[in-house]
């Protein structure tokens, strides 16, 4: 999922924790840029192997955070409203923290140490992470006893049902596919034809893919074996649904929950306000907590207003903070320098890769020489420096990360890590051979303080190299929503994701499966390459992870370099700030940000 855009977990994939260990944790964070050990610390932390947990792990209550109690409000300071909260179409990173205190699923992401670094795969409302007799291809799961919806109705196999039907509904197509396609045995979205109404017309799928055969049970029948389905269960995006309260469209701005809070009010680019879910019963649930009484969050607060209001740290801003803002690139230094504030400070080496978007769907980007001079005239240098320079993010050669298997540090076809601020003569020539001097190119961005720093530099390095750059502003709440569009007449746009688990499964076809392509899709730059997608129906059957990693860094480094549809910008990092009375403080790996399930007021 993208930064602030789509990108889901960051779940370690058991498959793949083998070649972690060989390839992403040995490569670490420093040898890209830095050299800062902390980087190489944090990457190696992330490539922790995760593994499933038994029934006994699955029972809940979590483990008490130190020092918590309950009671108090917490403020909490956001820059982007929230644009879903129907869990099916939940595929970002801002939604999916929010996510975690609102909504359930069959498994969730248990944190076994109290500083967000070892997790375990358990039964979230299922009772354990699923058990298989067959290598992965029939999955079974039982609900917990009691387990209530927030309107205290119990959540049976029917909601189970519900939930797995309806994603392929049309009008779902901003949330994860992984699923829908393993069931339908098919990639891209041809999963739709296996129920293209999903559940609303009477159809259900077959006992031999999906069965219900009591209020409590739930299978998964796949033709292929999919040993990580307990890693893909545990994102956001498949947390469930209630049957009774589904109101299709309209369940994205009026959800049912299950979590330990509830919606109370939500008003769109101004607030939302979250109380206790009073049939939400903790010894069900191994994973949350409901220390806070209240959450008020507030939205349109850059992430200056909100480093400003959380150093001020006096008043309400004692008790407040910021799920997903991180510090801004003017006080990064300030904060990390700052001995004083250092048990108010987390930080986290985060999976997500920038890319710039060229636009395959324009024609005036078919022509490769014009892609070619983009990549090289593109300075990298702004991106990185309006985040907060080499303490936010690192120059990227290729669009896998450091924290994912395949990752190979040496990649780097245009050279931005030697020349971060671009080659525009090279660019310049480019261009000329492809009789395109002086062409127009419409860049989007997103309107926030750094997509309008960023863009400004950025358009002026590729007018350097003879374009006509024409820059338009994306709000910055729709701004996906706006680049997912197949037709969107934007030339170029950035993006940044992050794999859903790291194996780069989760990177690879998302992004760049031709097939996929449809409004919402993740697959930005519209690419629909014949070979890419021969390979990767060729890597998802390849079940030596190291091989299959290997083999997922060709398609990468094919992509960058001879299709040149995606330009690396960043892989990023994140420090994040809290008011002097919030507790529980902790940068959570798996979320790729500040915990909200621990948080307490002291």
């Amino acid at each position: 999922m993208d930064k602030g855009g789509r990108r889901a977990y960051a779940a370690i994939s058991l498959l793949a924790a083998g070649a972690l260990a060989l390839t992403g944790c040995s490569g670490g964070g420093s040898k890209n840029g830095t050299g800062d050990q902390k980087d190489t610390e944090n990457a190696k932390r992330q490539q922790s192997s995760i593994d499933f947990g038994d029934a006994q792990a699955s029972i809940g209550p979590a483990a008490e955070v130190p020092g918590a109690k309950p009671g108090g409000t917490v403020t909490v300071l956001q820059r982007d409203s929230y644009a879903h909260l129907d869990p099916a179409q939940i595929y970002v990173s801002d939604e999916g923290s929010l996510s975690s205190i609102l909504h359930r699923g069959l498994t969730g992401y248990k944190a076994t140490s109290n500083d967000g670094a070892k997790h375990e795969v358990v039964g979230d409302l299922a009772t354990d992470s699923g058990t298989t007799t067959d290598g992965g291809k029939t999955w079974k799961y039982t609900l917990k006893d009691g387990v209530k919806w927030a309107d205290g109705t119990p959540i049976t196999s029917a909601d189970l049902r519900q939930t797995f039907e309806r994603l392929f509904a049309p009008f779902v197509s901003n949330g994860p596919t992984y699923i829908q396609q393993w069931l339908a045995n098919t990639p891209g979205t041809e999963y739709r034809k296996l129920l293209k109404d999903g559940p609303y017309k009477g159809k259900h799928l077959p006992d031999s893919i999906l069965s219900t055969p009591d209020d409590k049970t739930i299978v998964f029948k796949f033709k292929e074996p999919k040993p990580d389905l307990p890693y893909a269960l545990a994102m956001a995006g498949y947390s469930i649904v209630s049957k009774a309260k589904d109101t299709q469209v309209k369940y994205d701005k009026a959800p049912m929950t299950a979590g330990p809070y509830k919606i109370a009010d939500f008003k769109s680019g101004k607030s939302m306000t979250l109380v206790k879910n009073t049939n939400w019963d903790p010894k069900s649930d191994p994973i949350r907590h409901q220390y806070v009484n209240q959450f008020n969050i507030l939205f349109n607060k850059q992430f200056e207003d909100s480093t400003k209001a959380l150093l001020d740290g006096s008043g309400a801003n004692a008790t407040s903070i910021s799920f997903n803002n991180q510090v801004d690139a003017g006080n990064l230094s300030k904060v990390l320098g700052d001995a004083a504030l250092k048990s108010r400070v987390v930080s986290g080496y985060q999976p997500y890769v920038g890319q710039m978007n060229i636009n395959l769907s324009q024609p005036e980007m078919q022509d490769k020489k014009v892609r070619e001079a983009i990549a090289y005239a593109l300075p990298v240098s702004p991106f990185v420096r309006a985040y907060g320079g080499a303490q936010a993010m690192e120059v990227a050669g290729g669009l896998i990360s450091p924290t994912v298997s395949g990752y190979n540090a040496g990649f780097d076809p245009f050279g931005k890590k030697k020349k971060p601020a671009g080659d525009p003569a090279k660019a310049k020539q480019l261009l000329k051979e492809a009789g395109k001097e002086g062409m127009k190119l419409t860049f989007g961005y997103i309107n926030t303080p750094e997509g309008q720093q960023y863009s400004t530099a950025m358009a002026a390095g590729l007018q350097k190299a003879g374009f006509n750059v024409q820059r338009q502003e994306i709000p910055a709440e729709t701004y996906y929503d706006q680049v997912s569009k197949v037709k969107n007449n934007y030339d170029i746009f950035h993006t940044a994701w992050g794999a859903d688990w790291p194996s780069a499964s989760t990177v690879i076809p998302p992004l760049y499966d031709g097939r996929a392509i449809q409004d919402g899709s993740s697959n930005y730059s519209h690419i629909n390459d014949k070979k890419v997608n021969a390979d990767i129906d060729r890597i998802n059957k390849i079940t030596d992870p190291i091989k299959a990693a290997e083999e997922w860094n060709k398609v990468n480094e094919y992509i960058v370099k001879d299709v040149v549809s995606n330009i690396p910008t960043a892989y990023y990092k994140q420090t994040q700030i809290a008011g002097p009375k919030v507790g529980g403080l902790v940068y959570d790996d798996v979320l790729g940000g500040v915990d909200p399930r621990r948080l307490f007021v002291k």
